[in-house]
């Protein structure tokens, strides 16, 4: 299973999701909005919005940090 992350380099809960996926052993893809145009396109394609993070694992979209959202979609990624 391997995630996708779009982040800020000044987003606090980026690094908090980041620090979740890596105590989950989930291998992930970052993106930095900041700065690749062509990510920032997709992520706003996939949300509609500009907000940051954005987490997709095996196709579910988490906007924000939010812990039980994350470990219900890791817990589901892991069990398939």
């Amino acid at each position: 299973m391997k995630a996708q992350i779009y982040t800020t380099p000044t987003c606090p809960y980026c690094t908090m999701v980041k620090v979740l996926l890596d105590k989950e052993e989930i291998d992930y893809v970052e993106y930095d909005v900041a700065y690749d145009e062509v990510a920032r396109q997709r992520m706003v394609k996939i949300t509609g919005q500009l907000g940051v993070p954005v987490t997709v694992i095996d196709g579910q979209k988490i906007v924000g940090f939010d812990s039980k959202s994350l470990e219900e979609a890791i817990k589901k990624a892991k069990a398939s």
